[in-house]
């Protein structure tokens, strides 16, 4: 079972209005006893989602054909790759093919060149390493890891769930600092993001060649962490 650490950083930010006593008489409109508050609250989590990227290039003088070799390219590796697929564990789509001249140094055109891309992403990475070793007729061109849908969500629950009772908890102490009994939420905004670890070293390397037949491709995930920020003003009273 992978295990999830947790790390709450807290940020506080306030901020008390009010009107100097010189004020015009229109500024005694302005609001009066509000505090500015944020909190942030992080989550550390293991990536659950692999994505890898195949690809290849052909060229040669004939559009046609080269457009030919990279269709039997793919072709072939969907083949291979729809072996292995389950929804959510392994899902198969085609990237970006593109065909396009090539230019000598005076300017007129020596050839076509073209690629084509295949990518294999899920939440099972013996499963997706293993079909990415048996395809053949790509090779590796990427290795990234993230969070799936459920487990962002799961995530920003949890950090959010922290930062809102931090936020309340210190809108209660500056209310009680400032002589107050408490406090009335007059606005709040709730925003979320995540910043991913980059793949290990071994996996890179592997991204850069070929992978013989049947050889899975060696992948480990880092960690993800989110962070929930809640942000708002509230009314002392």
């Amino acid at each position: 079972m992978r295990q999830v650490s947790r790390r709450l950083t807290v940020v506080w930010a306030i901020c008390l209005l009010a009107a100097p006593a010189s004020a015009q008489p229109m500024a005694a409109a302005l609001p009066q006893n509000q505090v500015q508050l944020s909190a942030s609250a992080s989550v550390d989590v293991l990536q659950d989602l692999l994505t890898i990227t195949m690809n290849t290039v052909r060229d040669g003088p004939d559009p046609a054909a080269v457009q030919n070799q990279l269709k039997q390219a793919l072709e072939a590796a969907l083949t291979e790759a729809r072996k292995a697929a389950a929804p959510g564990q392994l899902d198969v789509r085609t990237g970006n093919f593109s065909l396009y001249p090539r230019y000598g140094r005076d300017g007129k055109p020596t050839g076509w060149q073209g690629s084509t891309e295949l990518v294999l992403e899920g939440r099972d990475f013996s499963r997706i390493s293993a079909a990415a070793g048996k395809i053949q007729t790509l090779t590796m061109g990427g290795v990234s890891f993230g969070l799936s849908r459920e487990q962002r969500a799961k995530s920003e629950n949890e950090a959010q769930s922290m930062a809102i009772e931090r936020f309340k908890a210190r809108g209660n102490d500056i209310a009680r600092g400032f002589g107050f009994t408490g406090y009335a939420l007059r606005e709040v905004s709730v925003s979320a993001n995540d910043q991913g670890f980059v793949p290990r070293p071994r996996v890179m390397a592997m991204a850069a060649k070929a992978v013989s037949s049947d050889e899975a491709v060696p992948v480990e995930a880092g960690k993800s962490t989110v962070t929930v920020t809640v942000s708002g003003s509230v009314q002392l009273k």
